[in-house]
């Protein structure tokens, strides 16, 4: 299974069509919508996470950028650094994705990266700066 986190950029001429459904009923591929912000008439942002066979991920991405959709691989990624993290919990509050939490009963801060949409609220939500953006390799395919 190959799998990849992608950000889509949707043309507002493309908002309305459901091309992210296409992949799973034309390429058999399957998605995780991380992160979404699609308004009618307006450009549209999605981070997803898109699984599937090589070949079908390849084809898939060629349909999306046939209907104009821009496609990146997500090119950074949030790391906590453990020696400045106070666990104040105020990241977990800004989290969409549950990627930050509190453990109880020892109320630490648990970050699970496999979680993160790399939003990037919880970098100035955080009061002593432990969470930051690292940029990752950007090959795509």
């Amino acid at each position: 299974m190959y799998s990849r986190i992608l950000i889509l950029r949707f043309p507002e001429t493309e908002v309305q069509k459901p091309l992210v459904c296409s992949l799973v009923k034309n390429y058999d591929l399957m998605f995780n919508i991380l992160n979404a912000t699609i308004l009618p008439k307006k450009e549209g942002i999605m981070v997803l996470e898109l699984f599937g066979t090589r070949k079908n991920f390849n084809e898939g991405v060629q349909y999306l950028k046939n209907q104009g959709v821009s496609v990146q691989n997500a090119s950074q990624e949030v790391k906590r650094d453990n020696d400045k993290c106070t666990h104040c919990g105020a990241c977990t509050a800004v989290c969409p994705t549950g990627a930050l939490s509190i453990q109880r009963p020892e109320m630490t801060v648990v970050f699970d990266q496999s979680k993160c949409s790399v939003c990037e609220l919880c970098v100035p939500a955080c009061p002593p700066r432990a969470m930051k953006i690292r940029p990752v390799n950007n090959n795509l395919f």
